[in-house]
């Protein structure tokens, strides 16, 4: 298997580290337009190969024919968050961006998966879908991976327990309208419900609504481990075809009530891309706040045509 990971800032090196150090590729492509800056972070991690043991190859290159024949690429390229900034202000530049990777990568690997990672993640997984022509299996966004392992963290920090015994699901828009589901969250097979007071969990539901600009503040640029390490476990649940259970940006056509849209839908992951688009049982309010997350995302997808039109 080769992936290759577009943009060699912070998250793409950490989502080419990720991938490396569980040996689930034979080779590892970091591309950027920055000449050194692939070569050097690929030779960094080829170094670091003899001690964490692993076996994968890593190349840093400038020039998309090194990309030729991957099995799956990861977009991480795009401007990241300033303090006081919103991922929707990101739009029009990164939407150029991640326009010309795609173009350029897909000419060379035409038979990919494509993992988005650039934000404001579902308008730019939108723009990735059109720009590659693939089927809507085969392109998809990273954000609920990212968005419920804050919600599991926050959890774990205040209840004490560890986090590989928390399971959760959130859905919609990677943004302020997320859609945490506390009914579908459990500490070992316990409700969250049963452990924790309402208010705190609310308390602890808007934190992860805010998880990404809380970050920004604090370092005044965007995070990258959680990211790189969330969109690593999707290319390895694509490479093992394990059947994993993830929640993905998604193109919607019907599920929910949505359609025409990418927006984060429980998924089931395979060598495929997006196998099925698994639909739970949501309530009312629920509803109501899926439709405003996705009305948050069609927002943003109407001022991208406004901007593209004004050029």
């Amino acid at each position: 298997m080769k992936v290759t990971v577009i943009g060699a800032g912070n998250v793409g090196a950490t989502v080419a580290e990720c991938v490396a150090r569980k040996d689930m590729a034979n080779e590892v492509v970091l591309i950027d337009i920055v000449e050194g800056l692939p070569q050097g972070k690929a030779l960094d991690l080829a170094e670091a190969a003899p001690i964490h043991g692993f076996d994968t190859t890593v190349v840093g290159t400038n020039d998309y024919a090194d990309t030729a024949n991957s099995d799956i690429c990861v977009i991480t390229a795009g401007l990241a968050r300033k303090p006081g900034m919103s991922r929707d202000d990101l739009l029009a530049k990164n939407a150029a961006i991640v326009k010309s990777v795609t173009e350029q990568f897909v000419a060379h690997s035409p038979n990919s998966i494509i993992i988005v990672v650039s934000n404001p993640l579902d308008v730019m997984t939108y723009v990735a879908y059109m720009a590659s022509g693939f089927p809507s299996n085969r392109v998809m966004g990273m954000a609920g991976v990212l968005d419920t392992a804050r919600y599991r963290a926050f959890l774990s920090m205040e209840l004490g327990v560890s986090v590989r015994d928390i399971q959760a699901l959130l859905m919609g828009g990677h943004g302020d309208t997320m859609v945490p589901l506390p009914r579908y969250t459990t500490i070992g097979g316990i409700a969250v419900t049963e452990l924790i007071d309402s208010e705190t969990l609310d308390s602890i539901v808007a934190r992860t609504k805010t998880g990404g600009g809380e970050i920004v503040k604090l370092m005044g640029t965007s995070a990258w481990y959680a990211p790189g390490a969330a969109a690593a476990e999707m290319v390895e649940a694509i490479i093992k075809n394990s059947g994993r259970v993830l929640p993905c940006a998604a193109w919607c056509t019907g599920q929910y009530g949505l359609n025409d849209l990418f927006i984060g839908v429980p998924c089931k992951l395979g060598t495929t891309g997006i196998e099925e688009i698994i639909e739970v049982d949501l309530d009312d309010d629920e509803i109501a706040q899926m439709n405003v997350s996705a009305e948050h995302v069609r927002t943003n997808l109407a001022n991208l045509e406004r901007l593209q039109a004004a050029g």
